[in-house]
């Protein structure tokens, strides 16, 4: 019911957003916000937050000072006693429903519906590519001992790479909208360690990786583009999953 609540409120918040700077939106604008997309490109810039968050979780692997802050925080937690709510299966999914519902609504993003779904499906399966060998080479036990799946947290790079989408969608038409889905990223990790599913260099971790694999399928999706405009009778689906031991993206294209 609580989420149920805050889903109601955050979308009530940022379609009033919208209604407010409706206007100011016409087709010439996306348009050219479209065309300026595909001439999308890596700066380094854009890759020194992924780095130091990814740099912070490994090095939270390795360095005492590091992995007290984990256990630190994982007693501060555990001596308060949270109750274990699972928002966090549902909040990292959040920012990119948003992107979907909004034009829906009528505030278009950066691309059209195509567009945006080979883009995201791109960021998911470039997350499932990193965070899933990473855990099976690494195999850092979780605080709760449940399994040695612990470092990164799919979850939280789930999470940011669906808020990093939203950003790059509305950053030039709406900044207010496009920053919204970033505290649905940090819930879902915060709850990973209020849940006792990770420690917090995971989280941070996952953070980057998420960021990071947002910012690649942006720069590769002219490439990826050009494999669905063949102008043949096919079809092609495109699903994102997430299962026990692993996130994904299943392909399905007929011929």
């Amino acid at each position: 019911m609580m989420f149920r609540s805050l889903n109601l409120i955050a979308i009530a918040f940022l379609i009033a957003c919208s209604a407010a700077n409706a206007q100011e939106l016409n087709t010439d604008s996306l348009q050219k916000e479209s065309k300026m997309a595909y001439k999308y490109r890596l700066s380094g810039k854009n890759l020194i937050l992924p780095t130091a968050f990814v740099g912070y979780g490994a090095a939270s692997l390795h360095f005492n000072m590091l992995k007290r802050v984990n256990t630190s925080t994982r007693e501060e937690i555990n001596e308060h006693n949270p109750m274990h709510i699972k928002l966090d299966n549902y909040t990292q999914y959040a920012p990119a429903l948003l992107v979907y519902g909004l034009n829906a609504c009528g505030l278009k993003g950066m691309h059209n519906f195509k567009e945006r779904t080979i883009i995201y499906a791109s960021s998911q399966l470039i997350t499932a590519a990193i965070v899933v060998p990473l855990k099976r080479n690494i195999k850092e036990e979780r605080p709760d001992a449940a399994d040695n799946w612990s470092f990164p947290s799919g979850h939280t790079a789930t999470a940011f790479s669906s808020a990093h989408f939203m950003f790059r969608e509305y950053k030039n038409s709406n900044l207010l909208v496009g920053l919204a889905g970033y505290p649905f990223a940090i819930v879902t990790g915060a709850y990973r360690t209020l849940n006792d599913k990770h420690w917090v260099g995971d989280v941070v971790a996952g953070a980057g990786i998420g960021i990071l694999s947002t910012e690649l399928a942006y720069a590769l999706y002219p490439k990826v583009n050009a494999l669905f405009s063949r102008k043949d009778k096919g079809s092609t689906m495109i699903t994102p999953y997430y299962a026990q031991n692993g996130i994904g993206v299943g392909l399905v294209k007929s011929f």
